[in-house]
């Protein structure tokens, strides 16, 4: 049931609090609070812990993943050139999931509790806190769940042994995806690409949050419409 006229209280727990905004979640959610100390989000300090990531645990953790990946390929026959290739191929389609799965579910629009719930720990979190530096990757434990659905399309779309080459180009695209999204609210790139790509995520963040859903590139959003207006800025940070 949702509350009316619900106020969240920043100082306790935010999970189970967000759902009784109702209609009013998404107006209160793309109202980022800039700052760089997270809000709690579970009263249990288990289920907490699980929601902060540091940033270097993805390279980490899925790096060796992706060369065992690639390796296993290489094991059944594969040769370098074709190793390669598939990699490629893996990080492309990863950049096509990162636009999807952005612009589909991160930023589906949802009034009911459990939907406004589900929607905070996907992504509204980071909307509203978008400097909170432990919740900008994503977690490993959540990222291993859903490596099986994409371990059986890869195997669906592949051969047994080009599969596990074409998942780990599709996971170093990811790596290299949380590393860049990291790098883009953290670093101060100057010059060049880095310094356009922070300028193009902030905006996406800071004014115009129904467009922009590349992290990576601008690729998809040039190819689907959904390119912000070239005159809005991005806000400095």
């Amino acid at each position: 049931m949702v509350a009316q006229n619900f106020v969240v209280d920043l100082n306790k727990a935010l999970v189970f609090q967000v759902g009784h905004l109702g209609e009013a979640y998404q107006e209160w959610v793309h109202q980022p609070i800039v700052g760089k100390e997270g809000p709690r989000f579970f009263a249990n300090e288990v289920l907490e812990f699980l929601t902060r990531t540091v940033w270097w645990a993805v390279p980490v953790i899925w790096l060796p993943v992706v060369c065992w990946l690639v390796y296993s390929s290489a094991q059944m026959g594969i040769t370098c050139p074709h190793l390669a290739l598939l990699a490629v191929l893996g990080i492309f389609v990863w950049t096509f999931l990162e636009y999807t799965l952005h612009r589909f579910l991160f930023h589906m629009e949802t009034k009911t509790y459990w939907g406004n719930t589900i929607h905070y720990l996907l992504h509204g979190c980071h909307h509203k806190h978008p400097m909170d530096g432990l919740r900008l990757v994503f977690p490993p434990a959540a990222t291993a769940i859903l490596l099986i659905p994409f371990w059986n399309l890869a195997k669906l779309i592949s051969t047994p042994s080009t599969a596990p080459a074409l998942l780990g180009g599709g996971l170093l695209g990811y790596v290299m995806y949380d590393c860049t999204h990291y790098y883009l609210h953290h670093g101060q790139p100057k010059i060049g690409v880095p310094q356009n790509l922070k300028k193009y995520h902030l905006n996406h963040h800071f004014r115009v949050q129904n467009k922009g859903f590349g992290i990576t590139s601008s690729l998809w959003d040039k190819v689907f419409g959904t390119l912000p207006p070239s005159k809005v800025g991005a806000k400095s940070m």
